[in-house]
């Protein structure tokens, strides 16, 4: 059911050649982008707060303003992980001072284990005022068996949160960690 009417191109012609050239393009387009996804999101993340992404800072230059800020901490162990992790109490303080807490994580296997954490903050929009200048979640941890361990975090809430006015009734950030086994050697 061809319209006889209709030019057709001969199958080896310049035409058709812009054509499969321009859908083989299209595909590594597409193909290059699916690749890039990920580190573009996460790039994007962490320079908006997205998501709850917090910021990693080598210190607070702004100092710190009257206003409080509560930060509490949580810690969930994924199941293939044999560890018991205990998060910081809770601190107030003025936002901009930096603090320091620490967590405690024990291995409860009798062989070495591998694990490591992923975090992120909530409400999310304060995600890019939470600054970490020093956290365990930056790399890989190995407990002994037995082992127990101190896991500290560096940070302050940068005091630029105070111009942002739809976090004017925010007082507390929950800063959560999400503990996971890391395959390697020895675990």
């Amino acid at each position: 059911m061809t319209d006889a009417s209709l030019p057709q191109s001969p199958p080896n012609s310049p035409r058709n050649r812009r054509v499969a050239i321009t859908l083989l393009l299209l595909v590594a387009a597409m193909v290059g982008a699916a690749y890039a996804a990920v580190p573009l999101y996460a790039l994007f993340c962490q320079v908006t707060g997205f998501g709850g992404t917090t910021q990693v800072s080598a210190g607070n230059l702004k100092g710190a303003i009257a206003r409080e800020m509560t930060v509490r901490f949580d810690s969930n162990v994924e199941g293939a992980l044999p560890w018991t992790v205990t998060p910081a109490k809770p601190v107030t303080d003025k936002i901009g001072n930096k603090e320091t807490v620490v967590f405690v994580a024990h291995n409860l296997s009798d062989k070495p284990v591998t694990g490591q954490a992923i975090f992120n903050v909530t409400p999310e929009q304060t995600g890019m005022y939470f600054n970490k200048i020093e956290c365990f979640c930056f790399t890989e941890q190995t407990l002994q068996p037995g082992e127990t361990v101190e896991m500290p975090i560096v940070f302050f809430v940068d005091p630029d949160i105070a111009e942002n006015r739809d976090l004017d009734t925010i007082r507390d950030i929950t800063l959560s960690y999400t503990f996971y086994a890391v395959k390697s050697e020895g675990s």
